[in-house]
């Protein structure tokens, strides 16, 4: 007996909740053959703002947790991303038009990154920190911390490895993100979201927008409770502009980058403040 079919609405991913674009807007999106594929969200305005606020409430918990819990919480996004590994390929090959090799390649070395920077959190402050050299009898100690909310324009035409590749180094300290997912191939993006609302991912650290990141983008480099911005992939943007937006708010700005960005512990510090303590010694 036939069935009738259940498509897939896809939604933006704001606070650990799915909602509907405010706007009510959609856009179609493809397969790399052209043929319609699915409908997703067109992100507005008021998307960002929303994700920013649930971005800020978020900071909090997040990055006064342990690095072991964070790097716990990291490491159980790959698990559950390895279990859903057919989803996923499925949804590159229809999306990015790739062989079902070349996805099932592209999955693995997502979930390959999640561990590798799930390793990374309890680990950076010994090689980001120091116990500075001070004349008197005093200790000196400098250790990294959280900058807060982090935007994120992720690589995009890599839909699941590039936005992993830009969102879990941001995550390791302790900010909240929200990113702008492929405007092209924003499946797997928000199929993302899915694992990270089952995964102790706290809601608000992960924002997911889909939509034009033409549109987005100035608005998240511009806006004042942002703190850092990660131009990773917005070349093809008009990105000195969206750097001179973000240096009237003191922002920190990654610039965009050719490919995918390899993991690095760079991409951890980079995201992170310098805190000095002083502390007597000696002295009762």
């Amino acid at each position: 007996m036939s069935r009738l079919a259940v498509p897939k609405t896809y939604k933006l991913y704001i606070g650990g909740k799915f909602p509907r674009s405010e706007s009510g807007r959609v856009y179609e999106v493809a397969t790399a053959n052209g043929a319609f594929l699915a409908n997703a969200a067109k992100a507005s305005r008021k998307d960002a703002r929303d994700a920013v606020v649930a971005a800020r409430a978020a900071v909090p918990g997040w990055s006064s947790a342990t690095g072991y819990h964070r790097g716990q919480v990291l490491y159980r996004i790959a698990e559950l991303l390895e279990g859903r590994r057919a989803q996923f390929v499925e949804e590159l090959r229809q999306s990015e038009g790739l062989t079902p090799a070349a996805a099932g390649s592209q999955v693995d070395a997502a979930i390959d990154v999640w561990v590798w920077y799930a390793g990374w959190a309890d680990k950076y402050v010994q090689v980001a920190g120091n116990g500075n050299p001070v004349s008197g009898p005093y200790f000196n100690v400098s250790t990294p911390e959280a900058t807060g909310v982090v935007a994120v324009i992720a690589p995009q035409e890599s839909s699941l490895l590039g936005l992993v590749s830009v969102v879990a180094p941001a995550l390791v300290s302790g900010n909240a993100v929200i990113v702008v997912a492929s405007e092209k191939a924003p499946l797997a993006a928000i199929s993302l979201s899915e694992v990270m609302a089952t995964s102790d991912v706290p809601g608000g650290v992960v924002n997911i927008l889909t939509g034009s990141a033409a549109e987005i983008a100035p608005w998240l480099a511009s806006h004042a409770d942002v703190n850092a911005l990660d131009l990773a992939g917005a070349g093809a943007l008009d990105w000195v502009d969206l750097q001179i937006a973000a240096a009237e708010t003191l922002k920190r700005v990654l610039p965009p980058e050719d490919g995918i960005p390899a993991p690095s512990v760079e991409r951890v510090t980079f995201f992170t403040e310098t805190k000095t303590v002083w502390h007597t010694k000696g002295l009762i």
